[in-house]
């Protein structure tokens, strides 16, 4: 998987209010993984393993999780790992620039 990590989104502002900031997660699951049924229960794998994770992230971050095409014959276990494992790296590196 490859992790695309914005730490701090642009603000916005709907209807004069500003939403309470929360870290968000997108996906991108294309054909090279397999077929619509494979690309949906990636995709939901994939959702369950950023659930657990996000609190990691600042609240006004935004990370979009693309999947590779290994990521169709791999378990939810192997998906958590290697996306902890991509945060650790993320967040790691945010901290040496700061």
């Amino acid at each position: 998987m490859v992790l695309h990590y914005l730490p701090e989104r642009p603000g916005q502002q709907v209807g004069g209010l500003t939403p309470p900031p929360a870290a968000r997660a997108g996906f991108v699951v294309g054909k090279a993984v397999g077929n619509s049924v494979v690309r949906h229960r990636v995709t939901r794998q994939l959702r369950a393993v950023v659930r657990a994770e996000l609190h990691r992230l600042p609240a006004t971050a935004d990370l979009v999780v693309r999947a590779r095409p290994e990521a169709a014959a791999a378990g939810s276990a192997l998906l958590h790992r290697d996306l902890a494992a991509g945060l650790d790296r993320l967040l790691a590196a945010g901290m040496r620039s700061s």
